[in-house]
């Protein structure tokens, strides 16, 4: 949730113009009063355009073209080359649970319809549900995925309230049709997919701060304000706080989002609304639902409120970058840093093909870059604590062969050091060519195995002749491969997905996880498994059967439906 602004340049990138209903014209990105909607505005239909209306030929014909073929028939899981998952069966599953049934085309055309009359009665005068054929598609496939199964959703729903997306869950609950959550759209493992057809819920319109509570460092908000934009409100504020999680990067200090969240408003499959928690920062009150949820992509139910924790904004700040001669030289200054126990805001790594490769994307000129593995470092606190800690990071990086180390002396400065970080993704992205892809994916192990595993991922990279660079966030063991490959090229994708899975495998064996980022989506289920063991897998089901009977939040994400 807290990510969709650091995503919002990423899902810019593909998202096409496309034609609704004037009344559907995406909000803007103003932040200005309470309002901290940090979502992209997306351009309105043709003046006049009418409201387009569900007939037996449009919902059938619209049905065909989402391939929505599960509606009516038992769903069943497929994974991108198209062959059937097995079920995973254990002790703790029932195993006799009923394959999902979902609603067939005349329900979903009721469905819609109601929707829309239970809305207007609770005073909505818009038409909040689209099923424009390029807003299907914007909300089931992603270039950025590794994996598109087959299908997009029917219709797109565009919630203002919680109020209302509970109207909109109850009457899918009734009729039996799968609810997808769509917020961010940075979807990397095919987690906003409509593998079942079904309504996409995009919370394009809840975007808001509603509530600021200073003296308590907390503020209550909507699931798409962004966190860039949420902290410039605060800035704006003279608040002398901030929402510290910078997707990945800030986490070797400040940890993750669910680290950071009190309590959630949640809209459960059935339509009801609950609550997580109340507002005090600690409670033993009951079971951990906030846990629970957080992760949990939609499979549970849709967050739309939640209660952030805010950090004080350091009187100083800092960046320093420093070069070594190879990746374990930079892994073992980071083991030094981490074990000495020098409070770094980030620790990232980047290896010599992704420093080329920002500079040959050339967003940094005129700065050009040392090619080779490089570790920058982010410092807050007092000035001394800072000074101190910069001086510290710059002996134990000596000591195992770090060279050319900088550290900013201003803002600007900091900038500039940092940018090489901030434009590693888009650097890839700009040398592509043709029908080339750009596959990522990431893995942690325990930050002592991290070298390990990426030489040996490396070398299997370059052997095979691919294109591929690596980085990461080395103070929790999490990295990030980005391998640009010919999606036309069926050897070459071939290659690309074995080097991914061995990567996966071999951070298994490192007593790792599959994804410390990315999440599982539709993409990693089998990983998942692996990772896990079934009778874990089993339980997780066991949770989603009693929140979720129907299976229709998100379904065929995390693990398989029933089939």
């Amino acid at each position: 949730m807290s990510a969709n602004n650091a995503t919002r340049r990423f899902v810019g990138g593909w998202r096409r113009t496309f034609s609704v209903n004037t009344s559907l014209k995406r909000p803007s990105s103003s932040t200005s009063g309470s309002n901290g909607n940090s979502r992209a505005t997306a351009n309105a239909a043709t003046p006049g355009q009418t409201a387009s209306r569900w007939t037996g030929r449009s919902a059938a014909a619209l049905a065909v073209s989402a391939g929505a073929v599960g509606f009516g028939l038992a769903a069943f899981a497929f994974d991108g080359s198209g062959k059937r998952h097995s079920a995973i069966t254990a002790s703790l599953y029932d195993s006799n649970t009923p394959v999902p049934k979902y609603a067939s085309i005349k329900e979903m055309e009721k469905a819609l319809d109601e929707i829309r009359v239970e809305l207007k009665a609770l005073g909505e005068d818009d038409d909040i549900v689209s099923i424009d054929a390029e807003d299907l598609h914007m909300h089931g496939y992603s270039e950025w995925s590794t994996v598109n199964p087959d299908g997009l959703p029917v219709a797109v729903v565009y919630p203002r309230s919680t109020e209302q997306v509970s109207v909109i869950a109850r009457i899918c609950h009734k009729y039996r049709i799968p609810i997808i959550g769509y917020s961010g759209g940075s979807s990397l493992e095919g987690h906003f997919s409509a593998p079942y057809g079904g309504i996409s819920v995009d919370f394009a319109y809840m975007g808001k701060i509603l509530q600021f509570n200073k003296d308590d460092m907390d503020i209550v908000v909507q699931p798409s304000i962004g966190w860039q934009d949420l902290n410039e409100q605060l800035r704006q504020w003279e608040s002398g706080l901030f929402f510290p999680v910078d997707p990945g990067t800030n986490a070797v200090k400040y940890g993750t989002m669910k680290d950071w969240v009190i309590n959630l408003t949640v809209v459960l499959a059935d339509g009801s609304i609950i609550k997580t928690r109340r507002r005090p920062r600690k409670s033993s009150a009951g079971y951990n639902l906030n846990s629970m949820f957080v992760g949990s992509e939609g499979t549970l139910g849709l967050v739309t409120e939640a209660t952030l924790k805010l950090a004080i904004v350091p009187e100083q700040t800092s960046v320093a970058v420093v070069s070594f001669p190879t990746i374990r030289d930079a892994a073992s200054a980071a083991a030094g840093v981490m074990q000495t126990g020098i409070p770094v805001n980030c620790m990232e790594i980047m290896d010599e093909v992704q420093m080329k490769v920002v500079n040959l994307g050339g967003a940094t000129a005129p700065r050009v870059w040392k090619e080779a593995p490089t570790l920058f470092f982010k410092f807050a606190g007092t000035k001394a604590s800072v000074q101190d800690n910069i001086d510290r990071v710059r002996s134990i990086t000596k000591a195992n062969k770090g060279s050319n180390f900088e550290f900013a002396k201003d803002e600007a400065e900091q900038k500039l050091l940092w940018s090489a970080r901030k434009e590693s993704l888009w650097s890839m992205l700009a040398l592509r060519k043709g029908g080339e892809q750009v596959w990522s994916t990431d893995v942690a192990v325990p930050f002592s195995r991290l070298a390990d595993l990426i030489e040996v991922s490396k070398k299997e990279m370059d052997e095979l002749g691919l294109f591929a660079s690596v980085l990461g966030h080395i103070g929790d063991g999490n990295f990030h491969e980005s391998i640009m490959y010919d999606r036309t090229n069926k050897s070459e994708v071939e290659k690309v997905e074995m080097c991914v899975k061995n990567m996966v495998n071999r951070a298994l064996e490192m007593e790792g996880t599959c994804t410390g980022e990315h999440a599982i989506g539709w993409g990693k289920k089998d990983s998942l498994v692996r990772e896990v063991g079934p009778d874990t897998i089993a339980l997780m089901k066991q949770i989603k059967k009693a929140l979720d009977p129907l299976w229709i939040m998100n379904p065929g994400k995390i693990f398989d439906t029933p089939s």
